[in-house]
């Protein structure tokens, strides 16, 4: 955690940078920020039609993005007993939350992590980050910030130093409505 102020200067700037998630580094930056969004997609070679995932310490930090009296108790409760950890959910989105985020859909995909040193960034930079992993598409997501600067590090002013949190594979997404699975974690 020695350079988490560092990281957290970076993505003041509107910088993109690198973090340790539960399975593989990701990439993220400041999700209101549209020019850091859009370096970010550059950088990934991502096409902004397919949305984001945003990363938070909290539920409370994604209140602004998410429109949870769109759901039910129940689905809320089957939400909240996978978090924190490593399940995305597709939530509905509040009205005015940016097409650079949400992408061609009226839905973002959200997650609260259990990952203690991305809990701490999102709580110092006071909100959500960006989150994808941290390669190049076509190419292996980087597991150690070493394999990270190899291959991303001239793009990245700053990558946060700490071990990912163990899994094998990336989070699981799944429909925040229906509970159908999108990505197997």
């Amino acid at each position: 955690m020695e350079n988490l102020s560092q990281v957290v200067a970076a993505l003041k700037q509107g910088d993109v940078i690198a973090y340790p998630t539960e399975a593989v580094f990701g990439v993220g930056c400041d999700p209101d920020n549209e020019q850091a969004v859009m370096k970010l997609l550059a950088l990934k070679q991502r096409p902004v039609e397919k949305g984001l995932i945003l990363i938070a310490a909290d539920f409370e930090q994604l209140t602004p993005y998410v429109d949870d009296s769109q759901l039910t108790d129940e689905q809320m409760q089957r939400i909240r007993a996978t978090w924190p950890g490593p399940v995305t959910w597709v939530m509905p989105t509040k009205p005015g939350v940016p097409k650079f985020l949400t992408g061609q859909f009226d839905t973002i995909a959200v997650r609260v992590t259990d990952h203690p040193l991305v809990q701490e960034l999102c709580r110092q930079f006071g909100k959500p980050l960006t989150s994808t992993s941290a390669n190049l598409t076509g190419q292996v997501p980087g597991r150690t910030a070493e394999e990270v600067k190899q291959q991303l590090g001239e793009f990245l002013p700053a990558i946060l130093q700490g071990e990912t949190g163990g899994r094998d594979n990336p989070s699981e997404i799944r429909d925040a409505i229906t509970g159908k699975v999108f990505r197997q974690g």
